[in-house]
């Protein structure tokens, strides 16, 4: 099975696999809490789009913001 985007791109980004996944997954979640907070409603998962923002070069493992409002 072929990923999209290819692992080799995402770590261009991110290069250690399990701080990719911490990243995403707090990016996923600001996603999500802001369309929440704001109520947009989102076209695609919240995953989905903080992987292509990684693999577009949008965020890093520096440049995210890991803080969540609650």
């Amino acid at each position: 099975m072929m990923l999209y985007p290819a692992m080799s791109k995402l770590n261009e980004s991110v290069p250690n696999r399990y701080l990719l996944v911490n990243v995403v997954a707090r990016r996923a979640r600001q996603i999500a809490e802001a369309a929440d907070v704001s109520g947009t409603p989102l076209t695609e998962k919240p995953v989905t789009t903080a992987i292509n923002e990684v693999a577009n070069g949008e965020i890093t493992s520096g440049g995210v913001d890991t803080s969540i409002e609650h």
